[in-house]
């Protein structure tokens, strides 16, 4: 009766870790070199905290399930401590994502402007640029002309594949990169800080569940 009880929300609940362990790894996955440019660890450090997160909460349900089989009390006590800690830190994983949020455009400008200095002299930073010009279609920070001054011509990556060289001006790509990429960094982090602090009241409803089981069981 109790495992009738219980199936539900704990269900719910390992159905709810793999959900934030898949967001975790497409968000980790899906990031690209152009992460260099973002000027903050906070948008990768939430994905991996979803990782850990959501592989752990999917294999603590089935130890909450088990205790409700069984109807060991000591179990389903440390399955509520455990889910305790991982709402906690699920929690922080979905703040962390929402502060990146409210805050990425101040990074990004800041470190993209930082970083146009150094295009020619480190190529790690190179390939955060082209990687963000070629796969976004954008060039500069702003606009083609914040590249003047710093090189000439223009990068490869600031025209469109096919384009005779060298790129100028007159045929780059118009658009600047910091509105591409803040557009993608916000859409992930939007998903990372919802899906964290969703997963997080199904975790809640978990632990209401297992004290009330804990308090039944003689």
């Amino acid at each position: 009766m109790a495992c009738l009880v219980a199936w539900d929300p704990m269900f719910n609940l390992r159905i709810g870790g793999i959900t934030v362990l898949v967001v975790g790894v497409w968000t980790v996955v899906d990031k690209s070199e152009f992460e260099k440019l973002l000027g903050t660890d906070l948008y990768v450090s939430s994905a991996y905290i979803l990782i850990a997160t959501g592989a752990i909460v999917s294999l603590v349900a089935f130890l909450g399930c088990l205790g409700a089989v069984k109807e060991i009390r000591c179990m389903l006590l440390t399955y509520f401590i455990i889910l305790l800690v991982l709402f906690v830190v699920l929690l922080v994983g979905g703040i962390l994502g929402y502060v990146f949020n409210e805050r990425v455009e101040d990074t990004i400008t800041t470190k993209m402007t930082a970083e146009l200095d150094e295009y020619s002299t480190k190529q790690g930073i190179k390939d955060a640029w082209d990687a963000a010009q070629s796969q976004m279609k954008c060039c500069g920070v702003d606009r083609p002309e914040d590249w003047k001054g710093r090189v000439t011509p223009l990068p490869a990556s600031c025209c469109p594949k096919g384009t005779a060289e060298p790129c100028t001006e007159a045929n780059a790509f118009q658009i600047g990169c910091k509105g591409r990429i803040k557009e993608f960094v916000t859409a992930h982090a939007t998903v990372i800080g919802g899906v964290g602090v969703g997963i997080a009241c199904v975790m809640l409803l978990g632990m209401i569940f297992a004290i009330a089981l804990f308090k039944m069981i003689e």
